[in-house]
């Protein structure tokens, strides 16, 4: 007797493919959603960001004109401009570039013009000339100019003052005179310390060329920095004495000098 095949019961539930073809078609319903909602054009801010390209001055110079819709909260001041020159004009920048180049050849002018001076009087062994970014420097050993552990201008040192001050009377520039020492201390009743020494020496220099020239008080300015700004190790009896000088700086026209 043959067995009666059972018929699979139909319970009622859709085809395993039938599933993963329903969810095909609902991602890609969704993509052209997505593509829909996105083709949908903000003219206002379209027709600023085409000006903005149109017009590249906007571009460069400027913040976007588009504005954000959700700006975070927590944008730095260098990011959005404020604090630095990225937005700055072209005009602003050519002329901070022209005033820079300016003051560095009437700079390089005036070393020239001291370097023929000490050149012509016979000074280059005696007074030594630099440029940098304060101006020029001419720099006189204490050896030229005072006894050691004294502020009093030596006979011997004043005819070279002389020609620092027949150099000064052609030049309109502010001057900066600056005294230093070497790191070894000094005490006495008139200078307790190595700054009043070396700020003593600066007003000396100051005021004997005021006194032997015709020269305005408010062009000169004293500075006394001790020791604290040796050029070479304070090691040895030679560095000690290249240490203890005198400085003048002959400043940039505008008598600005960085420190």
């Amino acid at each position: 007797m043959k067995r009666r095949r059972l018929k699979k019961r139909d319970n009622g539930r859709a085809p395993k493919w039938m599933v993963t073809y329903s969810d095909m078609v609902t991602l890609i319903l969704v993509f052209f959603i997505l593509l829909f909602s996105m083709s949908q054009i903000d003219m206002v801010k379209f027709d600023a960001l085409s000006e903005s390209f149109r017009n590249r001055m906007i571009f460069d110079f400027h913040p976007s004109p588009v504005p954000m819709e959700n700006p975070t909260e927590h944008t730095s001041d260098e990011e959005s401009g404020k604090n630095t020159n990225e937005f700055e004009k072209p005009a602003q920048r050519e002329r901070t570039g022209q005033t820079k180049e300016t003051e560095q050849d009437s700079l390089d002018d005036l070393m020239e013009s001291v370097k023929q001076y000490l050149h012509n009087n016979e000074l280059n062994n005696v007074i030594s000339a630099s440029r940098t970014d304060r101006g020029v420097v001419l720099v006189l050993q204490e050896s030229i100019l005072f006894e050691t552990g004294e502020a009093e201008i030596l006979d011997s040192g004043k005819p070279f003052l002389d020609k620092i001050g027949n150099l000064l009377a052609n030049i309109p520039n502010n001057v900066r005179v600056e005294g230093h020492t070497d790191n070894r201390p000094i005490s006495s009743y008139r200078y307790p310390s190595n700054w009043e020494l070396s700020g003593a020496r600066a007003s000396t220099v100051i005021r004997y060329l005021i006194s032997r020239n015709d020269f305005a008080p408010s062009r000169f300015t004293a500075a006394g920095f001790g020791d604290t700004r040796p050029i070479v190790p304070n090691t040895s009896e030679a560095n000690w004495k290249k240490n203890r000088r005198v400085e003048m700086v002959i400043m940039e026209k505008d008598g600005q000098s960085s420190q």
